[in-house]
């Protein structure tokens, strides 16, 4: 109850013109506002009473009615005043404090009725003074207790009676603590204790129930002290301010304030559903479940579908003020589905969206509970008093719900308390979902990802390989890195690394595209810089098709990147020549690990990122020592916010130099060391270690540009099968070499030359200085030629052409016996 409620509808008008006599004072009793009222009545001008203290120009002669920096409430009473002139002015006076948001500011003083300066006012009198005591105690709407100077209860009025539930005449002459065995009054006992000890007025904030069978309420207590004459204090007095209003007022504030500050500072759905109850208990419940629909759960999308009977919820999260959580078959615990019928309060907190609060006394529950028993026990046995059901929608569409519970003790919800929790329900609805959503699609990119990543990597004598792939973390989403090993002819074989700029679906889908087309070009058996130079076309033209159908649309699709961005490394090694070959399109450089043990990175062209168009690609090409390691890698492994790329680049360094003979132990190190915590951005590692092809079994015959040769190579070739065992393939191997052979001399230009390969295959290779590239065709019936490639095609299990800067060469490959 507010102490001026008591004044509430009094209205006095003691001067001439309707003014009123009042001023306003600070804590210290100074004037700091002057009303024509009081200027009328005590003869000050406003500038002459402003900052004078108001003892003097109310004329008091003494210390004013009360102490305005320590008086907790409102006060009335008489004041024998002076006008300017000295003239008497007995006046009944209204003080009445001005809070701030650190307390009591001013004073407000108003003349209530100086009636008995009247003249012929007929004489009124005064009450016994004993009387007025006892009246003010006992009609006091404050609950107000007495004690004795041994801290024992001594009086206290009909307020207090009521508020604590104890009979008065139980009580006086016992401790608070000897009373009641809640723990609050040996508080209150310890409050008594110190106030008779210091002689000060202490302020109390308590929450709690001042009887077992109350609910909890807030309050501001004050214990004062009563002093003799001589100053020493013979007891003390308490008076109990009821605040719980204004107490969960400001609780549900900040209840909101939390929620829009700390839930969904993740796009981990979980986590979001966590730091949702962890604002709602324990400030504004004691207990909160977060349940998911379990259909959403598992990936479908909320629907306006009538719901399922009964409705099946997961439980995400689960929190309570409760030390150990309740273990009552029923109750939802975090991972396990719960089943609820459809008529249930959940169900139709569900099925109609509604937020719906409920006591446990409602007869609305009560009806449902005669028809489920089993849940009036689960109710009983978790001391639930009352609890809400708020609904988790998007787009009108319910895909889960939060249930809030209070138990005996705290106050039922109210209405304030479901429009607040309707807010924080809408709030964490939102974020949740987009969680969800945000899940699911990282899920679907990394899956279509990891589908386009090379699922086993081809079996080749050239290197020996080992890889990993770390998709980024839930901040920023899946990306496009990849890593291909792409066997070639001649027992060659193409390492390949790529990121393409971005996070998505988009990204991965494009990372497809890429690797594809580089798969798609390395059949032709393009040089390295050749390559990158048709992936940059491709890149750009893909840009060219986005930006014109974006233009297309009304809005942009959220599917879409304004444009595609990649860089890509892309290497070949040959086991024969033991040299190595690559071009980069805007890639970090690949690192060497020498069979010694030292560690060098390539010194080599950036080149431009692929879409940027009009640069050229430049290669470089070394020998590389077998045993070697070739370490192809994206930036996501060697930068991030806090490591620049050359920092990053000497730990790949200081591992690499002290790396294990094992190729997953490298792997395991690079990756340990240089993320320790888990890749922000996608990350790919490609490791190859070199290998050189045994020089017996590679035969080499330079051939003249004499068609009489071509018995001969036919000779040379049966030779050398029997010398490797193959005699098997004799026949066929002489067909494939002489119609090769032969199409060099008459078609092309010395040098010419034939190498016949053994690596798990046959490989049969003729070059030539001549650039133009053979055609497979049919020859018609009484065609003389044109049958040799078609031949030379249904002989071997693959053949193809590749160009070299001088010439080119035609190759055949048979499977071995």
């Amino acid at each position: 109850m507010d102490s001026d409620s008591t004044f509430q509808g009094t209205s006095y008008d003691p001067v001439p013109g309707g003014s009123m006599a009042s001023a306003t004072v600070d804590v210290h009793g100074t004037v700091v506002a002057w009303s024509l009222g009081a200027q009328w009545l005590f003869g000050y001008l406003p500038s002459e009473a402003v900052g004078r203290p108001i003892t003097e120009v109310f004329g008091l002669g003494g210390p004013a009615p009360i102490d305005f920096a320590s008086y907790p409430a409102a006060w009335v009473g008489e004041v024998n005043a002076h006008a300017r002139d000295g003239t008497p002015l007995p006046l009944q006076l209204y003080a009445h404090p001005l809070h701030g948001p650190q307390g009591i500011v001013h004073w407000y003083l108003t003349i209530l009725d100086r009636s008995a300066s009247q003249e012929n006012q007929p004489p009124v009198e005064d009450p016994d003074l004993a009387h007025l005591r006892e009246w003010t105690l006992a009609q006091s709407p404050l609950p107000v207790a007495i004690f004795n100077h041994k801290g024992q209860l001594a009086e206290m009025n009909d307020s207090m009676a009521r508020l604590s539930g104890i009979p008065v005449q139980e009580a006086l002459g016992k401790r608070l603590r000897e009373l009641t065995p809640l723990p609050i009054f040996t508080e209150f006992d310890d409050l008594v204790a110190r106030t008779l000890r210091e002689g000060k007025l202490i302020r109390h904030e308590v929450r709690s129930q001042l009887r077992e069978d109350s609910p909890e309420r807030a309050w501001t207590l004050f214990f004062a002290p009563l002093k003799d004459p001589a100053g020493h204090s013979r007891g003390a007095a308490c008076t109990a301010f009821d605040t719980s209003e204004q107490y969960w007022a400001r609780r549900r504030l900040a209840v909101l304030n939390d929620a829009s500050m700390r839930i969904g500072t993740t796009l981990d759905m979980t986590r979001t559903a966590e730091e949702t109850a962890e604002v709602l208990v324990p400030q504004f419940a004691d207990s909160a479940f977060v349940l998911l629909l379990e259909s959403v759960f598992k990936g479908a999308e909320p629907t306006f579908a009538p719901l399922h009977d009964p409705v099946s919820l997961r439980c995400l999260v689960r929190r309570s003020t409760l030390r150990e959580p309740l273990h009552i078959e029923g109750i939802p615990e975090p991972g396990k589905v719960a089943r609820f019928p459809l008529n249930s309060p959940l169900g139709r907190c569900l099925s109609e969206q509604r937020s719906v609060r409920f006591r446990v006394d409602s007869a609305e529950l009560e009806e449902w509970l005669e028809r489920y028993p089993a849940y009036r026990e689960i109710i009983q046995a978790a001391g639930v008093r009352s609890f809400m059901m708020l609904p988790l929608l998007v787009g009108g569409r319910p895909f889960g719900l939060i249930l809030l519970t209070r138990r005996h003790g705290l106050a039922p919800f109210s209405k304030d308390d479901l429009l607040l929790a309707q807010d924080i329900a809408t709030r964490a609805a939102a974020r949740i979902d987009n969680a969800r959503r945000y899940s699911r699609e990282r899920s679907a990119a990394l899956t279509l990802q990891r589908s386009l990543l090379p699922q086993r990597l081809p079996h080749n004598s050239a290197v020996e390989v080992a890889t990993r792939y770390m998709p980024a973390g839930f901040r920023f989403g899946v990306g496009g890195d990849w890593y291909d090993v792409i066997s070639l002819s001649g027992a060659r074989v193409a390492l390949v690394v790529g990121d393409v700029t971005g996070h998505g679906l988009h990204a991965s889908a494009t990372m497809g595209q890429l690797r594809t087309a580089v798969r798609a070009l390395s059949d032709v058996d393009l040089v390295p810089e050749e390559l990158l130079t048709y992936l940059d076309d491709l890149v750009i033209r893909l840009n060219t098709e986005e930006a014109t159908y974006s233009s297309a649309e009304e809005s942009p699709r959220p599917d879409t990147m304004p444009e595609i961005g990649a860089t890509c490394l892309y290497a070949i090694y040959d086991p024969v020549s033991r040299r190595c070959s690559m071009a980069r399109a805007g890639h970090p450089p690949p690192a060497v690990v020498h069979p010694d043990g030292s560690v060098e990175f390539v010194a080599m062209p950036a080149g431009p990122p692929l879409g940027v168009g009009g640069v050229p690609f430049e290669s470089v090409e070394f020998e590389v020592s077998p045993s070697s390691l070739l370490v192809l890698y994206t930036d996501g492994l060697v930068e991030s916010r806090t490591t620049g790329m050359d920092q990053g680049l000497e730990q790949l360094r200081a591992v690499l130099s002290q790396s294990s003979s094992s190729l997953e132990g490298v792997c395991d190190s690079v990756v340990r060391t240089l993320l320790p915590a888990g890749a922000i951005d996608d990350a790919a590692l490609l490791v190859a270690r070199t290998r050189a092809l045994d020089s017996r079994k590679v035969a080499t015959w330079d051939l003249p540009a004499d068609p009489a040769v071509v018995g001969e190579v036919r000779a040379w070739t049966t030779r050398q099968l029997a010398a490797w065992g193959l005699e098997e393939l004799a026949f066929t191997t002489e067909l494939v070499v002489s119609e090769l052979v032969t199409n060099a001399i008459r078609y092309a230009s010395a040098p010419i030359q034939l190498r016949l390969i053994q690596d798990g295959t046959l490989i049969c290779e003729v070059s030539d200085a001549s650039n133009t590239a053979p055609h497979l065709r049919r020859a018609r019936t009484f065609d003389e030629g044109g049958r040799g490639l078609f031949l030379v095609a249904q002989l071997s299990r693959r053949w193809g052409t590749r160009h070299r800067t001088n010439g080119k060469t035609i190759w055949a490959e048979q499977a071995l016996p």
